[in-house]
Parts: C-alpha cells; structure tokens; sequence
C-alpha cells in the first residue's frame, strides 16, 4: 500500500470524519471538504491530491461536477474514486464512463482502500506535506 495525499469530499459529516480516521489509521495524509465548492478551493489554494474520494449526491455541486471542475484546473489530472449511495446502474456507468472507480455506500474499507491503491498504479504518489483538514 503507497502512502497518498488523499482528498475526501462528502456532505456527510459523520461519514466524512469517520472515512479521514480509517484513512489516517492506514498512514495515508488526508484532507477534506464538505462540499464541491470547499473541494474546488482547497486544491486551488494547496495543489492537487494524489488521489480524491468524491461523493455523487452533494447540494450545490454533485460529485460528476466536481469531477469535471477539477478537469478544468490548471493543474495535473489526478485519480478519482467516487463513493456514492446512488447506485442505479446508470450512476455508476456515469462514474466509469469518466475513467473513474465507483465504489457504493455502505461501504467497506477495505475496498476503498484496494480502490485508492488501484488509483495510484497509474500514478506516482507525491509523499509531500499536505493540509490536513480543510
């Protein structure tokens, strides 16, 4: 398992804190936000993750929003795991269809953490300091 800058993004509080603690038990450095917007500006102000964990269903921005806003950054196209409760078949081939893994709510930790290890074979994580809440 590589050590990665992880950002997570859900509008769930409790899911939220409980995914940054699983994730910090596994030695991964973790940011997060609580919605697209407060995504959008944390990787304008602190650079891009190795890797995010993006909810679908979030008021004001949804997770394939999101997605495509952080396309459209200056920046180097990162790996993207969504993490949703929207499990129609058509979500989750919304999901695939962007190169992206979909994993489904409830989740196991486990498969997130295979899925973000899976994220990163393709890439190289960047081991530098990070924010760590956002």
């Amino acid at each position: 398992m590589s050590v990665a800058r992880v950002l997570v993004v859900d509008d769930d509080p409790d899911l939220l804190a409980l995914i940054e603690i699983q994730l910090k038990h596994h030695k991964h450095i973790v940011a997060t936000a609580s919605s697209g917007p407060d995504a959008l500006k944390l990787v304008v102000e602190t650079g891009a993750p190795d890797v995010a964990v993006l909810d679908v269903a979030m008021p004001a921005m949804n997770g394939f929003e999101l997605f495509h806003a952080f396309r459209e950054l200056p920046i180097v196209a990162f790996p993207i795991v969504f993490l949703s409760a929207r499990v129609t078949p058509r979500d989750v081939e919304a999901g695939r269809a962007l190169d992206a893994i979909y994993l489904t709510k409830p989740y196991v930790m486990k498969a997130l953490l295979e899925a973000i290890d899976k994220s990163l074979e393709s890439t190289s994580p960047s081991g530098e300091a990070w924010p760590t809440s956002a």
